[in-house]
């Protein structure tokens, strides 16, 4: 457990898609997180600050968490909000 910054299905575009199962948070370990919950590296060591900043980046960068982290139906939506995200 660690203090961090919401990632993957805690976090927007997913988390008000699906119910809370009682597990703790997928998050990016970052100091001036808020939140404590399971560590999860970012795929680069600043995205937590840079998605803090701009948060259509962060909806992006949790979509790609939730694709290498989620589960089976989590990755499936992922994918397709990523490539709607892509296109538009």
């Amino acid at each position: 457990m660690v203090r961090g910054v919401p990632t993957a299905v805690a976090a927007e575009p997913l988390k008000s898609r699906f119910l809370q199962d009682g597990e703790p948070p997928t998050v990016w370990p970052y100091a001036e997180g808020k939140v404590r919950g399971l560590s999860l590296e970012p795929l680069y060591k600043g995205a937590p600050k840079a998605a803090l900043l701009d948060a259509k980046l962060y909806g992006v960068l949790a979509l790609c968490d939730a694709i290498r982290s989620g589960r089976t139906r989590e990755r499936n939506l992922a994918v397709e909000l990523l490539g709607k995200e892509i296109h538009a």
